[in-house]
């Protein structure tokens, strides 16, 4: 028959983690990035949008107008719920916020009385 000596065993353990619990020394934060990755020519507001379609690895992803005011953290500009085209024009100077899907290598399409976009992923 196995005995255990629990008083040592319990001692054992509440010392580790008494040790543990009040230890000096900081943890150790390691992040590991490659070095040679570029950042995608994304503004920051946008950046949780991109990441979020980038990491998708189905060809279409849709979200409904809630789920990217989460996303983003904030409510995009009034054009987004009324205007299409405010999703579908091309990257250009007054329009910065496409560069969330264009960069994810997405297209968007709006359906504004469901309040959802679909963002399909190029070929």
């Amino acid at each position: 028959m196995l005995q255990m000596n629990l008083p040592s065993t319990f001692g054992r353990v509440t010392s580790r983690l008494h040790d543990w619990w009040y230890r000096k020394e900081p943890l150790v934060s390691v992040r590991v990035t490659s070095p040679d990755e570029a950042k995608p020519p994304v503004p920051a507001a946008y950046m949780p949008l991109y990441a979020y379609l980038e990491r998708r690895y189905a060809t279409r992803v849709v979200l409904t107008f809630e789920q990217i005011e989460a996303l983003l953290g904030f409510t995009p500009p009034s054009p987004a719920f009324a205007d299409a085209e405010w999703w579908t024009r091309s990257q250009g100077t007054k329009n910065h916020h496409s560069a969330a899907w264009t960069a994810a290598r997405r297209t968007a399409t709006p359906q504004l009385s469901a309040r959802i976009v679909a963002f399909e992923r190029l070929p």
